[in-house]
């Protein structure tokens, strides 16, 4: 089976080809699909000259059309999220309208067993619909499945539907995440009044930088990475070097007023260029080695 099948638009007499490989052997699928048909008993509505009813054909359709509608919330549930409070979401074509699936109001209090894909069981309709916004259509969206390594895949969708896209988060590491994002918002304020008028390229906006950071060196030093290496643009450079490389405010206030420079050297952007490297200790205590490169002239 190729390995994206299960989550594209698959035809009934495909699936019962599949279903046939599956009772002969269910390693004879691929995990997916073995998957799904532990939790759909398909085989009630297989009878002895193998021949399918027409009950249990169009049943069997509005299954899978109840996983082509889940696919398509992997796919594309991130352009119908709800990221900016100001305005209606820009109209993206085609919808996720459950008509354009091939189901009807009528299937909303129907069971379905493609809950199973999702983590749920089998569901109703509505209660699916109910699970995959939540998880791909709030104020975070995920664009994943372009990745072309199915186990990847496998590893975002079960850490993202298993908890609707919520992480859980402990009092202490909820309170290490608020230290990180309020030193982010205060450097960023404190620039802003006490160099008014000079060029700036703030995080103001994207504050979240800090804390993402912090977390993605904290659990790679876990992993036994001992050295990180960033390169990035000049928005949000300056609270990088101070909050992530720990490069002391006294250096960068320094560059800003030019007081143990040449005035030449730092005038506009330039200390936007400049690389820095650093050794820090995590929070988990151990000791990492960080660096962000020279970023070249425009």
């Amino acid at each position: 089976m190729e390995k994206w099948s299960y989550l594209s638009n698959a035809h009934p007499e495909y699936i019962e080809s599949l279903f046939r490989s599956y009772k002969d052997n269910p390693e004879n699928v691929d995990a997916g699909w073995r998957k799904f048909f532990e939790g759909f008993e398909l085989a009630q509505a297989w009878n002895g000259n193998g021949q399918v009813i027409a009950e249990s054909d169009v049943e069997r359709r509005k299954e899978v059309n109840v996983l082509n509608l889940i696919n398509a919330y992997r796919t594309r549930g991130h352009l119908f999220t709800k990221t900016n409070p100001v305005r209606e979401r820009r109209h993206y074509q085609p919808t996720l309208d459950i008509e354009n699936f091939g189901l009807t109001e009528e299937d909303l209090d129907s069971t379905f067993e493609a809950g199973v894909d999702v983590g749920i069981g089998p569901a109703k309709l509505r209660d699916i619909i109910a699970h995959l916004k939540e998880t791909y259509c709030r104020s975070i969206g995920a664009e994943f499945m372009f990745i072309r390594t199915p186990e990847r895949v496998e590893w975002l969708k079960q850490r993202m539907e298993s908890t609707r896209n919520r992480p859980k988060f402990s009092l202490e590491e909820k309170q290490h995440i608020l230290r990180r994002l309020s030193e982010a918002v205060v450097f960023e304020n404190f620039l802003h009044s006490k160099y008014v008028g000079q060029k700036r390229f703030a995080l103001s906006g994207g504050e979240t930088l800090i804390p993402a950071l912090d977390a993605i060196i904290e659990k790679g030093s876990q992993l036994g990475v001992k050295e990180f290496v960033l390169g990035m643009a000049h928005r949000g450079r300056l609270n990088v070097l101070a909050n992530i490389l720990r490069k002391s405010y006294k250096d960068i206030f320094m560059e800003f007023e030019g007081a143990a420079y040449e005035e030449a050297i730092f005038e506009g952007d330039v200390k936007y260029h400049l690389g820095f490297s650093s050794n820090i200790t995590t929070a988990g205590g151990r000791d990492v080695h960080l660096s962000l490169v020279a970023n070249p002239s425009h």
